[in-house]
């Protein structure tokens, strides 16, 4: 038999705030309709209890916008309402709150009081758009293949850091392959390196001394 964890909620004239209380939570799933249904599921205590709720909300929810972060002891929704307009409740004008809901007075401001939204520095939110709620649960999409990361499994053509290493030492063969006798000693840096910034292309020039002369004399030979 499933118990109902304590609700709480409060809102801005954009968004909805709800808090399920729910400490230790373990395997907790929570989903949004666009039409405004909130559920959720999740087991506590020593016994493995399960817990659930499920809640016609007042009006239209964007389900993309809206985000959930699991906490240790409660779940904490952002609910971005589909229009901007306060509600006079949390669920539709035809159905009264069930018990488990409460006021969540830290977080209330009045309609007429603008308000700043709530601190949520140091929570860690999952968008609720394309995952279906919280890690652990079915509906987490796209995100599986992450779990490849650590081993880079999931790079397909890259081929591995090792394979690129391989490579590049490979290339070190290419030093000093058409260089000029003595410069044999510079394998490793490639032709590129050693590109002429003159026109003559292909050609290389060495300097002979001539004592006869103040300044030594210039050959240059294919």
């Amino acid at each position: 038999c499933s118990r109902h964890p304590e609700v709480r909620w409060a809102q801005r004239i954009d968004k909805v705030y709800i808090t399920v209380q729910l400490p230790d939570a373990k395997d907790a799933k929570v989903n949004l309709e666009p039409d405004g249904v909130f559920s959720f599921f999740a087991t506590a205590g020593t016994d493995g209890n399960s817990y659930e709720s499920k809640l016609d909300l007042n009006d239209k929810v964007n389900v993309e916008a809206s985000k959930v972060s699991v906490g240790v002891r409660s779940i904490f929704c952002i609910l971005e309402k589909a229009d901007a307009k306060w509600w006079n409740k949390l669920v539709r004008d035809d159905q009264k709150a069930p018990h488990f809901v409460k006021v969540d007075w830290d977080k209330w401001v009045d309609e007429d009081d603008d308000g700043a939204d709530v601190n949520v520095d140091g929570m860690d939110f999952s968008n609720m758009g394309g995952m279906g709620g919280m890690p652990g649960m079915e509906g987490l999409g796209g995100m599986g293949g992450m779990g490849g990361m650590p081993g880079m499994e999931g790079l397909g053509g890259m081929g591995g850091m090792g394979g690129l290493a391989g490579m590049m030492g490979g290339m070190g063969g290419m030093g000093g392959m058409g260089m000029p006798p003595g410069m044999e000693g510079l394998g490793g840096m490639g032709m590129d390196d050693f590109e002429d910034e003159s026109d003559d292309e292909g050609w290389y020039s060495f300097e002979l001394p001539d004592k006869s002369i103040d300044h030594p004399l210039v050959c240059s030979f294919m």
